[in-house]
């Protein structure tokens, strides 16, 4: 797949100088938008149909007044959410979408809970390299150490984040990892547990090993009792990164899924290396992440490069949501050879296969 081309036609200046508006604007219409959506005002749109309803209509229940629904609807009619029709305010399609699809829906929530207030401290972020936004969650040197611990609603919505984009993607994976008939697995970044969960359930003899922080496989551990499986898990708690921290050895797969993104270069390598190291004899490395430079549609990259600066102001600092040459390229200095890619898992994963050079 190709690096997507967000502009492949040149603008003239004045549709560009209108584009140049609209970014500079973007917060007042995120958090507009948001309010339309929350308040039911989308909703009570949608519910009178194609004849919409007009401001004082809008307000006779007393639910807004007529100051709030203009100044709300009005930035939504500039975002293309509504639209007016003889004086009365209609959804348009943008809008019906944000009341309907899921994937939005999240989206919205994980900007807003999450991101928004820390996202002010990007710039000193950046320069920093310090995630210094998560301040407004609270008191961790990453994003990491605090998930289980983090205020509502900005923990729901992480993690209905994380696992929208990477529970749909599960299922279409297990044929993948037990190709090689793996008996010793170890999932690196475990964190609830869903995918150990869903391996030890697809084959009964496989041996599940989870990496993660002591806080995650708290939860991981939780999870496997539930699910009757946690006689043939195994749990190792390690802060990766400590890159004089070993990991388990012999293993016939390690698998990492949206993992590697959540740390440095310097870091990925680290970890890659100590992986290199934990493999038996032609076990393999599988990645699966989520690679903006894959993407069938540009919606997708879109909001995967978007995702980045929130790794940067909330999660680590110094991550992101990378490209696949990336991993391609740090798993080359460790040793290991790509054998093959698959794309279009999910919503939109790609798995990366690696083995040991010369093996």
């Amino acid at each position: 797949m190709q690096n997507k081309r967000f502009s492949p036609e040149r603008q003239n200046a004045f549709s560009a100088r209108f584009e140049a508006q609209k970014i500079a604007f973007a917060p007042v219409v995120f958090q507009s938008v948001h309010y339309a959506w929350k308040r039911g005002m989308l909703q009570a749109l949608s519910d009178a149909g194609q004849a919409g309803l007009n401001v004082a209509q809008l307000a006779s229940d007393g639910r807004w007044s007529e100051y709030v629904l203009k100044v709300v609807l009005e930035t939504c009619l500039s975002a293309g959410v509504v639209y007016l029709k003889e004086g009365n305010y209609v959804l348009d399609k943008t809008g019906y979408i944000i009341l309907t699809d899921k994937m939005t829906q999240i989206n919205f929530d994980f900007n807003q809970d999450v991101c928004y207030a820390g996202l002010s401290s990007l710039a000193a972020s950046l320069d920093a390299q310090q995630p210094l936004g998560l301040n407004e969650l609270g008191d961790w040197p990453t994003l990491y150490q605090g998930l289980s611990s983090m205020p509502e609603p900005a923990k729901t919505s992480w993690f209905a984040f994380d696992h929208f984009y990477s529970d749909t993607s599960f299922p279409e994976i297990l044929a993948d990892i037990f190709a090689t008939a793996p008996r010793q697995i170890m999932d690196i970044g475990a964190n609830t547990g869903k995918f150990s969960c869903a391996a030890l359930a697809y084959h009964p003899q496989v041996q599940l090993h989870l990496v993660d922080l002591p806080t995650q496989l708290a939860v991981a551990q939780t999870a496997l009792q539930t699910a009757g499986v946690s006689d043939r898990a195994q749990l190792h708690a390690l802060d990766l990164l400590n890159p004089d921290l070993p990991l388990p050895q012999g293993m016939d797969v390690i698998w990492m899924s949206q993992f590697l993104s959540c740390f440095s270069e310097a870091v990925i390598a680290s970890i890659l290396q100590r992986a290199v190291a934990a493999l038996a004899p032609r076990g393999q490395v599988i990645i699966m992440d989520t690679f903006w430079d894959r993407q069938r549609y540009d919606i997708a990259s879109y909001c995967l490069i978007n995702t980045s600066p929130y790794f940067t102001a909330m999660a680590s600092g110094n991550s992101k949501v990378y490209e696949s040459s990336d991993y391609i390229r740090l798993a080359k200095t460790v040793g290991l050879t790509l054998l093959t890619v698959r794309d279009d898992i999910g919503y939109c994963h790609s798995l990366l296969r690696f083995g040991v050079a010369g093996e």
